[in-house]
């Protein structure tokens, strides 16, 4: 894996209403996140050990644990930070979408202010470390597509006006994580490194979800039910 990374410390910045203690735990926590990149960028994720990653971030690994349950959830917090910011859009977007088209145009939104502004802890450098490392890696790739997070979960369940664990809503997030993996799991393999970015990301999004509706339209089992 190539490349360098250069620390991005909006995941430290608290607001004036933060304390003293969580102002702390927050630096520590980026501190573990931006260890962990500069490791994988540079001697990728199967090599990289939560020992290596405390140590680089100058703290123990029971310090480590405190924060991240494992390896995996350090880089899935790139992830995590995406999801924040597609939920916030959802609350944004007109009630008559369905899950997955609010998922896609939630995610076109944020990808495309991200090109060109820091969006929350998102920046453009980050969405090109989030393809490179995740992509770079198989357990990666399959936490990325498990990854579900709660509040968009509940965001989508209430547009839907079903419970959390209704198997419509569970399907509909299914697709659409089956829809990014496939526009964006090949992007680093394929992809020049100056193209490589949150506009690409959009554009293989919306072409993947016009094939996704292609394949739906071939369905035809209503007079089966």
């Amino acid at each position: 894996m190539t490349g360098s990374y250069h620390p991005v410390m909006a995941d430290a910045a608290g607001g004036t209403d933060l304390g003293l203690r969580e102002r702390k735990k927050q630096r520590t926590r980026a501190t573990l996140v931006d260890a962990a990149l500069e490791l994988c960028l540079r001697q990728g994720y199967e090599h990289t050990t939560v020992e290596q990653i405390a140590a680089q971030a100058e703290v123990s690994a029971r310090t480590f644990s405190r924060y991240f349950a494992t390896k995996e959830a350090v880089f899935l917090t790139l992830i995590e930070d995406l999801a924040d910011e597609i939920a916030d859009e959802i609350t944004r977007l007109p009630p008559h979408l369905g899950p997955v088209e609010a998922l896609r145009v939630a995610h076109v939104e944020v990808l495309t202010r991200v090109d060109g502004e820091t969006v929350g802890r998102l920046t453009k450098e980050r969405i090109v470390l989030m393809l490179r490392i995740i992509n770079g890696s198989d357990a990666l790739r399959h936490g990325a597509f498990e990854f579900r997070h709660p509040r968009v979960l509940a965001l989508l369940a209430d547009r839907m006006g079903v419970p959390i664990d209704d198997r419509r809503l569970r399907l509909g997030v299914s697709m659409f994580s089956s829809i990014i993996v496939a526009a964006c799991g090949d992007l680093v393999a394929d992809t020049a490194d100056a193209r490589l970015g949150p506009l690409l990301m959009v554009q293989r999004l919306n072409q993947a979800c016009i094939h996704a509706a292609e394949f739906a339209a071939d369905l035809d089992v209503a007079a089966h039910v």
